[in-house]
């Protein structure tokens, strides 16, 4: 049933069985419906159409896809001279997949200009099920054994829908995004969704797109609708970074 736009979705519903995307409400921006479940059909059949679940703790099960979109592609990560030295001096390695449960445990934790966190347990074990079946992955900063940054998202076909991200050490954050620059300008992946825009992605290069032309560039790069698995298994220095 609806309640307004807002389509309430049953755990027996298809896991398709969204709205189309330009139902989404203009206010707030991008909801599009509530309920349903967390398992790994929906979220793939969500991810691949452009919609993601984001709740607080308390909150029904929330399911949005904002307009414009923000997203970053091949060549936009600005690297400010200032970053640029700090990769340079850099003695940390990133590693993929090894601690993907610190990783998403870390994006949850608490953060100075936040009160609670939408990585709810539920959705911590909705990625964590999707990581054991091949389609969330985490990009990791490390200093010798000591995880100090990274961010973790969803990957299908050429897309990675990146989740969240976080740094215990000064520019960790930025160091993994780097990393996925890499990947964006080697055409591993066309496009790299950051969700929603905020000041501080914008401020490193990242760009807006209509929400039209994001799912239609979804058509493209989704398919094949198949896990990525060819991630490098050796650690990479993050001062080779600016070399690839």
């Amino acid at each position: 049933m609806t309640s307004g736009r807002v389509v309430w979705i049953t755990a027996t519903d298809p896991p398709d069985g969204f709205p189309p995307v330009a139902q989404a409400l203009r206010e707030p921006d991008g909801l599009l419906a509530a309920g349903g479940d967390l398992g790994t059909p929906r979220l793939l059949a969500a991810y691949r159409r452009g919609i993601f679940p984001w709740y607080e703790e308390g909150q029904p099960l929330l399911w949005w896809s904002p307009d414009p979109r923000c997203v970053f592609r091949a060549g936009d990560l600005h690297v400010s001279r200032r970053l640029r030295q700090s990769v340079r001096r850099a003695v940390f390695d990133v590693r993929i997949n090894t601690a993907f449960a610190d990783v998403i445990r870390a994006c949850a934790g608490p953060r100075r200009y936040q009160r609670g966190t939408w990585i709810t347990r539920d959705i911590r074990n909705a990625f964590e099920r999707l990581h054991a079946e091949g389609w969330a992955h985490s990009i990791e900063i490390w200093s010798g054994e000591r995880l100090v940054g990274g961010l973790y998202g969803l990957a299908i076909g050429r897309t990675f829908f990146g989740e969240s991200m976080f740094s215990a050490e000064p520019n960790a954050s930025k160091y993994a995004l780097l990393y996925m620059d890499c990947l964006l300008r080697d055409g591993t992946f066309g496009l790299l969704d950051c969700q929603v825009r905020s000041n501080h992605l914008l401020s490193m290069g990242a760009g807006t797109m209509s929400r039209s032309d994001f799912v239609a560039l979804l058509d493209e790069l989704c398919e094949p609708a198949s896990p990525f698995k060819p991630w490098p298994r050796a650690p990479v220095p993050v001062r080779e970074l600016l070399t690839r």
